[in-house]
């Protein structure tokens, strides 16, 4: 995973266990998602993840834990393609 349990938790101020594999499948689902925005798998990277990528991750993880029944799927793909754009590739 490219961002922590730890640092997903911080990021959405949950200081509790119960839900930790919620959230765990939570990052995986984003991850798959940003990188279906960028197209291409995060493995490319070489070295660190740009922060903004990781930032990308923790807002799709927010939106999916916080808005789980009513999320607007078509706003965070804007939003997504808004803050991932300088590293998205024209095509797969």
């Amino acid at each position: 995973m490219v961002v922590t349990l730890e640092d997903t938790k911080l990021w959405l101020r949950v200081e509790h266990a119960d839900e930790d594999a919620l959230i765990e499948s939570l990052i995986t689902a984003s991850q798959e998602i940003v990188e279906y925005i960028l197209r291409f798998s995060l493995n490319d990277f070489e070295g660190d993840i740009p922060e903004s990528i990781k930032h990308a991750i923790f807002f799709t993880v927010s939106k999916f834990y916080e808005e789980r029944n009513e999320i607007d799927m078509n706003e965070l793909k804007t939003v997504l393609k808004f803050l991932l754009s300088s590293y998205r590739k024209e095509i797969w």
